[in-house]
C-alpha cells in the first residue's frame, strides 16, 4: 500500500488485502464508473489526494467472456438478473472497475436543449442548461476522442437502419461514441478486446492514478460516516470477485465524499447511513427508467450481424416524441431468449440470425415513477415501478416506427417480440395491425439499463437531495455524482450528461477542499 501522504497512485486488487485497514484522503469516490471516474481525476487533477473506491475488480482482455449468460454473470450484479416490481422489467448494472462503460456501447449523446429547460422548470433549476454544460462536455469529448462512429465499422447492418430512415424521410446520424480506433468488432456487451472503447479502467482511471489517485478495488461501501452536517468518509468490507465473500474490513477518512455507486446503490447507502441528505424524502424516490425495445428484422441477403460497431447509428427525429432509436447488435445467446417457437421452428430462427439485425427503442417515461430500497439486509435493492399506460403508449408508437423502417430497408420478414401480435410479420401491411392496435405495456418485451432519479437535483432543498453543485442540500460536504441526480430523463443515452455534471460538481469541491 501507498503512504497517503505521499500522493503517489496505485490500484490495489482482492489478494493485496491481509487484514483490516484504513487510508487517509482529501476526497473518497464511491464508483469507478463514468460518473465516478471523471470526479477522481478531476480532483487528482487540482491536486487532492483521491482514494476512488470500486466493488467490482479489474478486468483485462483475457477476463473477457464472449458468450453472453457468462459474460453477465462474471461483469453484471446478480448475474444480469435484477428486475423491477410491479411492472416486471429487468435492469442490468455492471460490477467492474470502469462500472457500465466496460459494458456499454459507448454512446455519448448530448442532452438536447429542449430536456434540459424541461429539468429548469421541474426542478427550480437556474444554471443547468444545455450551454451551462457545454464546455463540460467539451472537455470529456476531447479527453474520451468522442467523435460519430464512421462508415468503415459500421457494417452492413447500421447502414440498412441509415437507408430505411432516409427512405421515410427520418432523420438519421452515426451514434458518437468514446473510442478510439474501432475495428467494428461488435463486442461492446461483452467487453472490448480490442481495447479500443475509452472504458474508464483504460481512459479515466489510468489519468486519475498517474496523478496521485488510490484506487482501491474488491472493496464494498458499506456506510457512510457522518457528524453533525458533515461526512467524515466511508466504511466497508473487502469482497471476494464474482462471489462477494467479505474479508477484511476497511475505513477511510476524508475531508469529502464523492458518492457515485449508481441510481440504485447510492440511495441505499444514505438510507442505510441513518438516512443521511433526505430531510426531503426523496432519497431512493422517483425511480425513473428509459424502458427500451427492440424489434428484429430479417432481409434477403446474408447481413453478417457480428460485424459493426455494436450501437453504430441512431435516428433522433421522434425525441420530442418521447423515444429514440437505435441500431443494436449482442450475442445470439442474448438475442434469442426473445425468439419465439420451438423445436424445428426455434432452430429456423436461429439460422435467420445471420440475415438478420436488431433494431431499438428506448422512451423517456416521465409518468412512470418507482422507488428502491434495500432488500432486507443484504445490500441489494428492491425495485417497484410501475409502466404508466401513456407512457407505454410512446413505445408502442416506437415498435410501429421500427418495422416500418425495416421494411423500407428492404427486410423480407421482422419479429416483432409483441405477445399480442403475430410472431413474425413480412410486409407493411401485416405490421400495420402494430398501429391500429397498439401493443399494451405488459404485451411487450422491455428491459433498461437507463436509469435516473432517485437522489434528484432541485433548486429547493424541500425537494431534493443535491444543488446544482451536486453537493446534499443537508450536509457540507456529500456529493451526489451518478445519474441519479437527474430530475428528469435526458431523453438521449445518459452517460455523457452524467460525466459532464461530474466533471462540473468536481471542478465547484476542489475549490472548497
Amino acid at each position: 500500500m501507498s503512504d497517503p501522504r505521499t500522493g503517489s497512485g496505485e490500484v490495489r486488487v482482492f489478494a493485496d488485502y491481509q487484514r483490516d485497514f484504513t487510508e487517509v484522503a482529501d476526497v473518497v469516490v464511491v464508483g469507478s464508473g463514468p460518473c465516478g471516474a471523471v470526479a477522481a481525476y478531476e480532483l487528482a487533477a487540482a491536486g487532492k489526494r483521491v482514494v476512488l473506491l470500486e466493488e467490482g475488480p479489474p478486468f483485462t482482455p483475457a477476463d473477457f467472456e464472449l458468450e453472453g449468460s457468462l459474460s453477465m454473470a462474471r461483469t453484471m450484479r446478480e448475474g444480469g438478473l435484477r428486475f423491477t416490481m410491479g411492472t416486471v422489467m429487468p435492469t442490468m448494472q455492471a460490477i467492474a472497475l470502469g462500472g457500465g462503460s466496460l459494458v456499454n456501447s459507448a454512446i455519448c449523446n448530448r442532452c438536447p436543449d429542449f430536456r434540459f429547460q424541461e429539468w429548469a422548470n421541474e426542478a427550480d433549476l437556474a444554471r443547468t442548461s444545455r450551454k451551462d454544460l457545454e464546455p463540460h462536455y467539451d472537455a470529456i469529448a476531447a479527453f474520451l476522442g468522442i467523435a460519430p462512429t464512421p462508415d468503415a465499422v459500421q457494417g452492413p447492418r447500421n447502414l440498412l437502419f441509415r437507408d430505411g430512415c432516409k427512405q421515410l424521410g427520418y432523420g438519421s446520424e452515426p451514434c458518437p461514441r468514446n473510442v478510439r480506433e474501432c475495428r467494428g468488432s461488435g463486442e461492446c456487451f461483452t467487453g472490448c478486446r480490442a481495447r479500443a472503447k475509452q472504458s474508464m479502467d483504460i481512459s479515466y482511471v489510468p489519468a486519475a492514478i498517474q496523478l496521485g489517485a488510490r484506487v482501491l478495488t474488491s472493496v464494498r461501501a458499506e456506510e457512510l460516516l457522518s457528524n453533525g452536517r458533515r461526512v467524515t468518509g466511508v466504511a466497508g468490507r473487502v469482497v471476494a470477485p464474482f462471489s462477494g465473500a467479505p474479508g477484511p474490513r476497511f475505513r477511510v477518512e476524508a475531508k469529502a465524499v464523492v458518492l457515485a455507486a449508481g441510481v440504485l446503490a447510492s440511495p441505499l447507502l444514505l438510507q442505510r447511513s441513518g438516512n443521511l441528505a433526505n430531510s426531503s424524502g426523496q432519497v431512493g424516490e422517483q425511480l425513473q427508467f428509459h424502458p427500451g425495445t427492440s424489434v428484429l428484422g430479417v432481409f434477403p441477403d446474408p447481413v453478417d450481424p457480428i460485424f459493426g460497431a455494436t450501437q453504430g447509428y441512431q435516428c433522433l427525429h421522434f425525441l420530442r416524441d418521447g423515444f429514440k432509436l437505435e441500431t443494436l447488435w449482442a450475442p445470439p445467446g442474448v438475442l434469442a431468449v426473445r425468439m419465439p417457437g420451438m423445436g424445428h421452428q426455434f432452430k429456423q430462427e436461429l439460422l435467420d440470425l445471420r440475415f438478420a439485425t436488431v433494431f431499438d427503442a428506448i422512451a423517456s417515461c416521465h409518468r412512470s415513477r418507482g422507488r428502491v430500497r434495500e432488500r432486507g439486509k443484504s445490500l441489494q435493492p428492491s425495485m417497484r415501478w410501475s409502466f404508466h399506460p401513456d407512457d407505454a403508449a410512446i413505445l408502442a408508437h416506437a415498435v410501429w416506427v421500427m418495422a416500418e423502417i425495416f421494411f423500407a430497408a428492404g427486410a423480407r420478414k421482422i419479429v416483432p417480440g409483441v405477445a399480442s401480435h403475430a410472431d413474425e410479420m413480412h410486409s407493411i401491411a401485416e405490421a400495420e395491425s402494430l398501429r391500429s392496435r397498439p401493443p399494451r405495456a405488459r404485451d411487450m418485451v422491455c428491459a433498461s439499463t437507463h436509469v435516473f432519479g432517485t437522489a434528484r437535483m432541485h433548486g429547493d432543498p424541500r425537494h431534493g437531495v443535491v444543488d446544482e453543485d451536486l453537493k446534499a442540500h443537508d450536509l457540507d460536504n456529500l456529493y451526489v455524482v451518478d445519474t441519479s441526480v437527474f430530475p428528469l430523463s435526458p431523453a438521449v443515452n445518459p452517460m455523457f450528461t452524467g460525466m459532464a455534471l461530474a466533471r462540473r460538481s468536481a471542478l465547484a469541491l476542489a475549490e472548497r477542499v
